[in-house]
């Protein structure tokens, strides 16, 4: 926090708070660079979009809720999982960065791990997947977890049947063991229309700051849409368990989603307020003997902005 001296309180927080939603505009303003035909199509199938100001309200006291959540977890050393399923573009990743955006770092982390290697791929299944668990007083939200077996791995030929089999088997009592060793294990399914989709492919397409968000994995999904939902309610089928349950997010609604779904994560834990020392600001010590060093001109940034 930058304190502007000689400015009353009131006016250095109120350039706080412009600089905190300034953040929030931020992550919102991603209107795609959309021909026009596009843009109109977006704006029909959207025709109820939920007033900006109700989302950051409703967004800012969730996350204030998530603080609360974090320092319980931290006090009590709470050990959580969130999995993020869900369909390509279906809004997984939008979610997650609200999520984290205000917590800390070293409590609340994202494992979003690439394509299995060669020595990976010869591990039992879900070995890449424990070293990523949490610890007491961690938080780890997986983007995509190791339903990928059951999902994309299915679905595009990476696994066997036989393979597909076993995880099936084996995932129920793998995920039971988690919950026995005290992880509190929450898992979401993204869902979203087949036409919600296909419109969110090309925003992506024609938007060059999103176009890195498509892989070829992501288009070939298109094709393999009804495959998908096959995949997805025999997952569910199998793998919905009263230890771990599904929980699916509507998110054909991007910022409904996200709220929606933060809303629910919140009631899934008992957290209260915990003990918290008193915060002072201590004393700057001043040495009258200490000079400051000119420093050279070529280490600093230039002021370009």
């Amino acid at each position: 926090m930058t304190i502007i001296h000689g400015a009353p309180p009131s006016d250095w927080l109120e350039a706080e708070l412009a600089d905190t939603l300034d953040e929030d505009y931020e992550l919102e303003l991603s209107e795609p660079a959309l021909s026009d035909e596009i843009r109109k199509i977006y704006r029909k199938a959207h025709p109820a979009a939920m007033p900006r100001i109700d989302y950051f309200r409703a967004l800012l006291s969730l996350q204030a809720e998530l603080i609360r959540l974090q320092d319980w977890v931290t006090y009590h050393k709470e050990k959580v999982v969130v999995i993020f399923e869900g369909r390509d573009s279906a809004g997984k990743g939008g979610v997650i960065k609200r999520i984290t955006q205000r917590l800390n770092p070293r409590v609340a982390r994202v494992v979003a791990l690439p394509a299995p290697s060669d020595r990976e791929k010869s591990q039992w299944y879900f070995q890449r997947y424990v070293p990523h668990l949490p610890a007491g007083g961690e938080i780890v939200l997986f983007d995509r977890s190791w339903y990928n077996r059951s999902g994309v791995e299915r679905v595009m030929g990476f696994a066997s049947e036989d393979q597909v089999s076993q995880f099936f088997h084996d995932v129920p009592e793998f995920e039971r063991m988690l919950v026995r060793s005290g992880i509190r294990l929450v898992k979401y399914w993204f869902s979203i229309t087949d036409e919600e989709q296909q419109l969110r492919f090309l925003v992506r397409i024609h938007d060059p700051l999103k176009q890195w968000k498509l892989s070829p994995m992501d288009l070939e999904s298109r094709v393999r849409w009804e495959n998908y939902t096959k995949a997805k309610e025999e997952t569910f089928a199998r793998t919905n368990i009263p230890e771990a349950p599904w929980h699916i997010v509507e998110g054909n609604d991007k910022k409904r989603a996200r709220l929606n779904c933060i809303d629910h994560l919140l009631k899934q834990f008992p957290y209260e307020d915990v003990p918290h020392e008193d915060i002072a600001l201590p004393e700057r010590v001043f040495n009258p003997d200490y000079e400051r060093k000119v420093l050279p001109p070529e280490l600093y940034v230039p002021s370009k902005y």
